[in-house]
């Protein structure tokens, strides 16, 4: 499969260039990223979003953040690249692919321990490459495994942004689409717009325009109506988190469209590379939710959209009991339940 004519985010030379996706669809700029401050701004404003490409980022990060260090033991540095590793979670807690990466690193670097320190530099970048790099590969899978689940004609609803945007290419949930249209299924795609940031409307919107499949922008609250008179065949998302026991943390709404498909008898998917089950955490209580401004919600971009002084809840997550979840589509395979026991065996 070709990839998108676009990259959320490259190396080159000695820096990274990311698309700010805060543009989006106006705008398409891409900038320049010199300093581990600088990752860790892009990650919090959302101008790099989506949990695999956060990872992706925050490997990159960490390198900028240590590649100037003039540690003279191995002991020092490594305390500095504790605090950067904690500095660069802080940024977005919720999606566990960026702890994931940072602490892959982490284990290398220890692994290293006995190298020069400039030759551990070099590691923890040439690391970020492969995490970067394995990320093509693994999503290209995901939607090579999930396309065997997308029936001809189908009317496929997502939530939130999955695509190329938001991993290092193809997406997850998003592979799987661009997988079915390439196979020639036919199929449609119902977009949920995705309040309060609108990454359906502004960002999945312009990956399927630039893909050339058929869609249509819903509002999140016509979803249950679509769902309810036949017009939707399955729900495929993505995922910021997954627990032990599959209770899965995602954009805000997605736990409403699970109850709605499960009511409605409609196959709930989540997508999504291993590097985003948390084995560690038993079931969803245990997440961490992001709360973000609540400018968010009463504004549209910078535009006041509720009376003044008006206050607002912003969590950026729900979690979706795994009870209404029909199966994860990953790199390796379809899980199906019973998930406590087949999540921990893909990772035997």
């Amino acid at each position: 499969m070709k990839q998108p004519p676009y990259e959320s985010i490259s190396w080159q030379e000695d820096h990274l260039v990311i698309l700010d996706q805060t543009q989006l669809p106006l705008r398409e700029i891409y900038s320049d990223v010199n300093t581990i401050g600088q990752v860790w701004d892009a990650i919090k404003k959302l101008k790099i979003r989506g949990a695999p490409v956060i990872g992706i980022a925050g490997a990159y990060g960490l390198y900028l953040g240590v590649r100037d260090l003039e540690s003279k033991n191995f002991t020092s540095f490594n305390v500095e690249l504790n605090r950067w590793i904690e500095y660069l979670k802080s940024s977005r807690p919720t999606a566990v692919n960026l702890s994931w990466a940072l602490e892959r690193i982490n284990q290398t670097v220890y692994a290293n321990k006995d190298k020069d320190l400039e030759e551990i530099k070099e590691i923890i970048l040439k690391t970020a490459k492969t995490i970067h790099d394995e990320d093509k590969r693994v999503c290209q899978k995901i939607g090579e495994n999930g396309v065997k689940l997308v029936n001809k004609r189908a009317n496929i609803l997502t939530h939130c942004n999955t695509g190329g945007l938001a991993t290092g290419a193809y997406g997850t949930a998003f592979s799987v689409i661009l997988h079915a249209d390439e196979a020639d299924k036919d199929i449609h795609v119902w977009v949920d717009e995705t309040r309060p940031l609108l990454q359906g409307a502004r960002l999945t919107a312009w990956e399927l325009k630039k893909a050339e499949i058929p869609f249509h922008l819903i509002t999140d609250s016509m979803a249950g109506s679509l769902m309810n008179t036949g017009k939707v065949d399955m729900v495929v998302v993505g995922a910021d988190r997954v627990t032990a026991n599959g209770d899965t943390a995602n954009k805000i709404g997605t736990y409403s469209l699970a109850v709605l498909a499960k009511e409605n008898d409609i196959p709930f998917y989540v997508a999504l590379p291993l590097s985003t089950f948390d084995l560690e955490n038993d079931t969803g209580a245990n997440i961490e939710i992001e709360e973000r401004e609540p400018e968010e919600v009463t504004h549209l971009g910078k535009t006041p959209i509720t009376p003044k002084k008006t206050d607002a809840y912003n969590p950026a997550f729900d979690i979706t009991p795994n009870k209404y979840i029909t199966g994860f589509i990953t790199e390796k395979g379809i899980i199906e339940p019973d998930y406590k026991k087949n999540i921990k065996a893909l990772f035997n």
